[in-house]
């Protein structure tokens, strides 16, 4: 054992506990440790930084890596709110106002088509489902389960289209969650959005509206969306030029109900298309619906697909689409207005609301007879949406 030297007059003396009883005291730490803690701490203060460019399922375990993941990708895409992340957001309402909410999930082979991607799908979806409902769509929530393997640069492109469809909605997308999967153990990539809009006073559209000689509108072609994500697949040797219909349809329907403020009922005929809509309503309401084969809006492109594939274009997905029962004395103001407005100039009027055969949709064709036009069986497009 050494003996301790005393300090002299020219060498202040130092012990562990006069430094951290001295003017460098910090937090009762000395300050040699304080510098360390300080370099420490803003090093745990900078941003995640994503150095991979495949989703690990590291991604997925909620450390560093997921930190990275979020703020690279999707804080990146989506904008960065203020403060910091909270489990939920607090939506502020005006006095009156009633909430729609919804959810949909999302997964499209090839996820990138002509006229959009599955991104673009997530919101436009979502986002349709409350317009029909009369609401103007205001926020959404984004759900992604990613495969182990997907690639980040395709990761950030989809998540781009989100940002660019959410943008061109009017909505925001205030929150959200991230899941990795093993390789094997999903499709690349599926998305989850919910979304929550306004409803202003007075407005309810419902099956329970609909009563005989109400007119049937669709704003648009039938089967754009359904038959150009088959396309893209290559599986076709043929050469068309067509592209999805994904859009947002909340201009539509607010153009509708401003020129039709009796509008019964709307809906966005998605899977299973206009007949599967048309038979839900009239199941619903013990109605029939009376379709008009000449008046229905099909492109020859999809038309001539359809017949080599032996589909019927009332079958076939849309995702950017009306269809509403307005009175027989607002329709042709209603025509007018959806025709107006872009991605309505191909509307028509296709069909009428009769009491009998209850619960039945018919088809008058342009032979002047008519057929029954039953609920779809099976599933001849899967992964369209």
């Amino acid at each position: 054992m050494t003996a301790a030297r005393a300090p002299g007059p020219s060498t202040p003396g130092r012990t562990e506990q006069d430094d951290r009883s001295g003017p460098n005291r910090t937090r009762g730490v000395s300050s040699s440790e304080a510098a360390v803690l300080g370099r420490i701490e803003a090093f745990r203060r900078r941003r995640p930084r994503l150095k991979d460019d495949v989703v690990t399922l590291a991604h997925g375990a909620g450390g560093k890596a997921s930190a990275a993941l979020l703020d690279a990708v999707f804080l990146e895409g989506l904008g960065r709110p203020e403060g910091p992340l909270r489990d939920a957001a607090v939506l502020d309402l005006a006095p009156g106002e009633r909430l729609a909410f919804t959810t949909d999930s999302f997964v499209v082979s090839p996820r990138r088509f002509p006229g959009g991607s599955v991104g673009h799908l997530a919101v436009h979806g979502t986002v349709n489902d409350l317009a029909v409902m009369g609401a103007v769509p205001r926020w959404l929530s984004l759900a992604v389960v990613i495969e182990e393997g997907l690639s980040v640069a395709e990761l950030k492109e989809i998540v781009a289209d989100v940002a660019e469809a959410a943008d061109g909605a009017g909505v925001a997308v205030v929150t959200g969650d991230t899941k990795v999967v093993g390789a094997g153990a999903a499709d690349g990539i599926y998305l989850t959005t919910a979304g929550v809009g306004t409803v202003a006073p007075g407005v309810d559209l419902a099956a329970e509206s609909v009563r005989p000689g109400d007119v049937v509108l669709l704003s648009g072609t039938m089967g754009d969306h359904g038959i150009a994500v088959m396309l893209a697949r290559g599986d076709l040797d043929l050469e068309v030029e067509l592209c999805s219909d994904t859009a947002p349809v909340t201009p539509l329907v607010r153009a509708l109900l401003e020129a039709a403020p009796g509008t019964r009922w709307c809906r966005d005929p998605t899977r299973g298309g206009v007949a599967t809509v048309c038979n839900e309503l009239a199941r619903d309401r013990q109605l029939a619906v009376v379709l008009d084969e000449a008046a229905l809006p099909v492109r020859p492109a999809v038309a001539g697909a359809c017949e080599l594939l032996g589909l019927d274009p009332l079958y076939v997905a849309n995702e950017g689409k009306v269809l509403a029962v307005v009175p027989p004395e607002e329709a042709d103001a209603a025509l007018a207005a959806v025709r107006a407005e872009p991605g309505g100039a191909e509307a028509a009027l296709i069909g009428e609301i009769r009491a009998e055969p209850e619960g039945v949709v018919v088809l008058r064709t342009a032979f002047g007879s008519t057929r029954i036009v039953d609920m779809l069986v099976g599933d001849p497009l899967p992964r369209i949406c």
